[in-house]
C-alpha cells in the first residue's frame, strides 16, 4: 500500500517532500505531480526501481527516459550541450519542455535511447517536483504516467490511487491537473528539431 500525501501546490509542505525524498532514496517508486501531468520518478541508479516503472508502464527497452533537474547546473554533467543550445534552453527552462541531447558517461547506459545514446533533459515549472528536486540534490529519473491503452498523462491523483495504490510506494497529491504535454524538442545535432508540439511554445526553436 503506497503512502498518499497532500502536498499544497504553491506551497509544498516541507516534511511531505523531505518523507518522498527518504523513500525515493530507498528504492522506491513515486508518483508526483509536473507541469505536464503526473509523472512516475525514482533515483537515477537505482536499476530495479526502474524496472517497476517499466512493468508498470509496459515500456521495452527502447523507451526514452527522462532526466528531471531542478536548474541547469547538472546539464553539463549529463549531457552533451553546445553554447547555442544552452542559451536557447536556459532562455525556455523551467517550462513545459523535454529536450533531448546527447549524454554523457555519467549517465546510466540503460536509460539512455540504445541507438543514438541520447537522453531526455527537463526542468519542470511545478513546485511541488522543484522543491523534491532541491532536497534530493540530484535530478530524478522519470517518466510520463501513461497507463497501458491510454494515449494521455494522468491528471487526477485520485484516480492513480484507485490504480496504482499496490505498484508505487508513494503518491503526491499536487491536485487536478489537466492534460498538458511537453514539447519535445531534439538538439543532439546542429539544429533544432520538434518532434512533439505540445504547451511549450515551439516558436524559439523554429
Amino acid at each position: 500500500m503506497s503512502q498518499f500525501f497532500y502536498v499544497h501546490p504553491e506551497n509544498p509542505q516541507a516534511r511531505l517532500i523531505n518523507q518522498a525524498v527518504a523513500i525515493i532514496r530507498n528504492g522506491g517508486v513515486i508518483v508526483y505531480p509536473t507541469d505536464s501531468g503526473y509523472a512516475l520518478g525514482c533515483q537515477l541508479e537505482n536499476k530495479q526501481a526502474l524496472e517497476r516503472i517499466c512493468r508498470i508502464r509496459r515500456l521495452d527497452d527502447k523507451h526514452n527516459f527522462t532526466l528531471l533537474c531542478r536548474d541547469l547546473s547538472e546539464l553539463s554533467l549529463y549531457a552533451r550541450v553546445d553554447n547555442t543550445a544552452y542559451r536557447l534552453i536556459r532562455n525556455n527552462t523551467p517550462g513545459p519542455y523535454t529536450f533531448i541531447l546527447r549524454g554523457t558517461k555519467e549517465v546510466p547506459r540503460r536509460l539512455l535511447n540504445p541507438k543514438r545514446k541520447t537522453i531526455g533533459i527537463r526542468v519542470p515549472d511545478n513546485k511541488i517536483a522543484l522543491d523534491l528536486l532541491e532536497a534530493m540534490g540530484e535530478p530524478m529519473m522519470s517518466t510520463s504516467l501513461i497507463l497501458p491503452g491510454n494515449d494521455y498523462t494522468e491528471s487526477d491523483p485520485e484516480a492513480i490511487r484507485d490504480q496504482l495504490e499496490h505498484a508505487v510506494d508513494c503518491i503526491l497529491n499536487g491536485g487536478y491537473l489537466g492534460e498538458q504535454p511537453t514539447t519535445v524538442i531534439d538538439m543532439s545535432d546542429d539544429e533544432p528539431v520538434i518532434l512533439r508540439r505540445g504547451t511549450g511554445d515551439p516558436a524559439p526553436f523554429e
